[in-house]
């Protein structure tokens, strides 16, 4: 058997490209909030591909009753949605089998982290646009920056708004282009002051909650430092591809069932590891203590609850069995090459850290080379 040339690509690497070919494309109207002209700009991609003999669809739109957006529909095409009666409430949802039935070249899917009436096929409109991308109709969509996953905390604590609508990171890192719909949060609060955004009564109750200059400022910052991130990473996964390295870093977060802010340590662990161009695990650390006999059927919910979140998160979840917390988190870290483990704020009771020493003291006791993050969530 003949080995690979040194610097030559892998035949996984051209099963990738064979794949991406037959995939289709995806295009993300990224945006800081409701009313910045997202869908407006989808729009009008959709009619400028349509003049130049392009096979345009709308999958679904929401102008929201706005004027200069409903404009912009024109003479595209509209895939009727499929009506859906629940609980007495009449709801329009995407007709994905009918997009697929169609098959246009492009489809026009408005508010991608939209969350699908009970039975539909996919719980998540994300998870359509999917469907639509692997057999091979290119997608344009759109979405504001404070429904990613990883961003949750941060816009909670910005905002004071729990956003229920969320996708995966992943489903933006993946997207081929990303347009980022800017305005500043003084031209917004105009448009919105001016009826464009909302009818007025609902306006005015925007304006006394999330649409507040400091919340636009913030949001808008946190869409412009995501772009960058974007770009800086596309740029280093070229760099990657071309020489055909890998990550050097790992990341890894430890948890155990009782552990009050899984969720809100775990996007802190995607974040850094996605700037790191890193693999990052979510461990539950199962001491004895922690044996599946030894804790109730609602906190083992809650606990497979966390694990599914780091798979959304892109994280590797993962069992790993010890007799301390401190010394299990040591061992995973030495066998799997863990270069930063993340851990948060201890809760332990003063006795106990002045007995044993913390589990942080402890964890840095024994893993020499690895760098220790504590982080408040």
């Amino acid at each position: 058997m003949s080995t690979l040339e040194p610097g030559r690509p892998s035949p996984e690497h051209f099963l990738n490209l064979i794949r991406r070919q037959e995939r289709g494309r995806l295009k993300v109207y990224l945006g800081s909030a409701a009313g910045v002209g997202k869908t407006y700009s989808m729009l009008r991609e959709g009619q400028r591909l349509k003049k130049q003999g392009v096979d345009v669809a709308i999958g679904i739109v929401e102008t929201h009753g706005r004027v200069e957006t409903a404009e912009q529909l024109g003479d595209l095409e509209i895939i009727p949605p499929v009506v859906i009666e629940y609980r007495g409430v009449t709801l329009r949802e995407m007709d994905l089998d009918g997009i697929l039935a169609r098959r246009p070249t492009v489809c026009l899917v408005d508010e991608l982290a939209h969350t699908n009436a009970p039975g539909s096929r996919h719980g998540k409109r994300y998870q359509d646009v999917e469907e639509l991308l692997r057999v091979g109709i290119h997608v344009i969509t759109t979405v504001n920056i404070q429904h990613l996953e990883s961003l949750y905390d941060e816009v909670e604590r910005v905002t004071g708004v729990k956003v229920k609508e969320r996708l995966p990171d992943s489903v933006l890192g993946e997207a081929d282009q990303i347009v980022n719909v800017d305005i500043s949060a003084e031209d917004l609060l105009e448009r919105l002051n001016a009826g464009k955004v909302y009818p007025p009564e609902r306006a005015e109750r925007a304006l006394e909650n999330f649409f507040t200059s400091a919340n636009l400022t913030r949001l808008r910052e946190f869409t412009l430092a995501e772009m960058a991130h974007l770009i800086d990473r596309r740029t280093r996964r070229t760099e990657a591809d071309r020489s055909q390295a890998s990550a050097t870093e790992r990341v890894m977060v430890g948890m155990s069932s009782r552990s009050p802010n899984a969720p809100a340590l775990m996007r802190k662990a995607a974040r850094l590891a996605d700037r790191l161009n890193a693999p990052w695990y979510a461990v539950y650390i199962q001491t004895p203590a922690e044996d599946l006999t030894r804790i109730d059927a609602a906190t083992q919910r809650v606990l497979g609850k966390n694990l599914e979140l780091a798979q959304q998160l892109g994280g590797i979840p993962m069992t790993f069995r010890g007799k301390d917390v401190a010394s299990t988190i040591s061992a995973f870290a030495h066998e799997y090459g863990i270069k930063v483990i993340i851990v948060g704020k201890t809760n332990q009771p003063w006795h106990r850290r002045l007995l044993r020493g913390s589990i942080l003291e402890q964890i840095l006791n024994q893993s020499e080379g690895v760098d220790v993050m504590v982080v408040d969530v």
